[in-house]
């Protein structure tokens, strides 16, 4: 399908990873131009007329987020999450992986709106070429004079700093990413206070996901008015969409917001393999709850997601076909939560536990009607009584699929089987 990439330029531009080829490609132009003709709050506002939400799974108004910072005179820090750990998500990994340097110098525009002198970037453990190709991105920016000191004769000096993680998916969550950074457990941080007051070493940060910061360059080179051409009133411009599933063309799609999801779908991912029925889709990522089919003319924003009865989240798209068996893929994501909760509350840590055994009984054939009651019900003692998001999300999709599903569920005690044949769990080797 032919279409113009701002996002994902890499693809129509190799080698775009080399600062000599991005340069020639028009890198780094928005930062002189940012540089140049707009002050620090200027670039503010210009962001906040462009309505860019951020693209780490909440969708909060990023100029509205860079507009908290306090005015009291201490240092700020700018810090950017690639801790891209979200099961069905991995738009992030291609941006750093293909053209780092699109990253970096939105993360230079973005430090010199917010009046921060040094950024960070907090790379997932597993993104091995990631950080190695963001580190290699960093130096050269260095060596061309974008970093360090008095950049292009502005007066203005930053220094980035690439991070590693270690792999815990906690980590995703803003202030366990500080946490982390600071060299201690990734564990959250109880709100109040956010970080835009007290964040990374206790001073005024700024948190955005990857996705986010590359969209500034584009923002600064086209201007507000481009980006909210684009999308709707409340949810303007680009989004990268991940699909995975059993569809024959997987992979990243850059659209804008408000496509059709069947589009994104049948167009985008060229539709189900092999003829296979669509059973049901996760649109954000697998913390959020399930859409089935007769959602699909759902246009991709926030708001029409939301009123669908899920999230846009993360955009990490997972199509389920009619082979997979509902309960086996609960099982799975509550299973995935239960090992990445890092125990700190109580609903999240013992309710993943018992929602991941009761789900296990089921599919193994050995669950009764009391399990849905139950299932239901450590549900609702999770939902909103967790010290972070993770609790939550570990319950987004199982309880949607017990409200759309609820017959496979049945089924399950019913015959003491999986009816879809799914194979069983050896106990022996769990």
């Amino acid at each position: 399908m032919s279409q113009t990439y701002y996002l994902l330029r890499h693809r129509e531009v190799p080698n775009i990873g080399q600062i000599a080829v991005y340069r020639a490609h028009g890198g780094y132009e928005a930062l002189r131009q940012a540089l140049k003709q707009y002050q620090p709050d200027e670039l503010v506002d210009l962001v906040k007329r462009s309505g860019l939400r951020g693209r780490g799974g909440a969708g909060f108004p990023t100029g509205v987020k860079w507009g908290f910072l306090p005015k009291d005179g201490r240092p700020r820090y700018l810090v950017v999450n690639s801790d891209e750990a979200e099961p069905g998500t991995f738009k992030d990994r291609e941006l750093i992986e293909n053209n780092p340097h699109q990253l970096i110098e939105g993360m230079i525009i973005s430090s010199y709106a917010i009046k921060a002198n040094e950024a960070y970037i907090y790379c997932r453990g597993e993104f091995l070429r990631g950080y190695e190709e963001l580190s290699r991105a960093v130096q050269e920016a260095y060596e061309a004079g974008f970093l360090g000191d008095n950049i292009l004769g502005s007066g203005f000096s930053l220094n980035i700093f690439v991070y590693r993680g270690a792999g815990a998916y906690i980590c995703g969550e803003e202030s366990a990413l500080l946490e982390s950074l600071e060299g201690r457990r990734g564990n959250p941080r109880l709100k109040p206070p956010f970080p835009a007051v007290a964040g990374l070493y206790g001073m005024p940060t700024i948190v955005n996901n990857v996705e986010t910061i590359a969209n500034v360059p584009p923002i600064v080179t086209y201007g507000a008015e481009w980006y909210t051409s684009m999308g709707t009133e409340k949810s303007p411009g680009l989004k990268i969409m991940s699909v995975s599933g059993p569809v024959n063309r997987p992979g990243n799609y850059e659209i804008p917001l408000a496509t059709p999801l069947r589009r994104l779908i049948e167009e985008y991912a060229g539709g189900l393999k092999d003829g296979r029925q669509l059973k049901c889709i996760i649109p954000g990522g697998s913390s959020v709850p399930l859409l089935t089919p007769d959602k699909l003319d759902t246009p991709l924003d926030y708001e029409s997601i939301l009123q669908a009865g899920s999230m846009l989240g993360s955009g990490g798209c997972i199509v389920i076909d009619d082979s997979v068996c509902i309960v086996k893929a609960s099982h799975r994501l509550v299973k995935f939560y239960r090992e990445e909760s890092c125990g700190k509350c109580t609903p999240c840590r013992e309710g993943t536990y018992w929602m991941a055994d009761v789900l296990e009984r089921l599919e193994m054939g050995l669950g009764d009607e009391r399990d849905l009651a139950t299932l239901t019900d450590v549900a609702d003692n999770i939902n909103g009584k967790c010290f972070c998001p993770l609790g939550d999300a570990s319950i987004g999709f199982l309880v949607s699929a017990i409200n759309h599903f609820r017959d496979e569920f049945e089924a399950h005690v019913r015959e003491g089987r999986c009816p879809l044949g799914a194979k069983v769990y050896d106990t022996a080797n769990y």
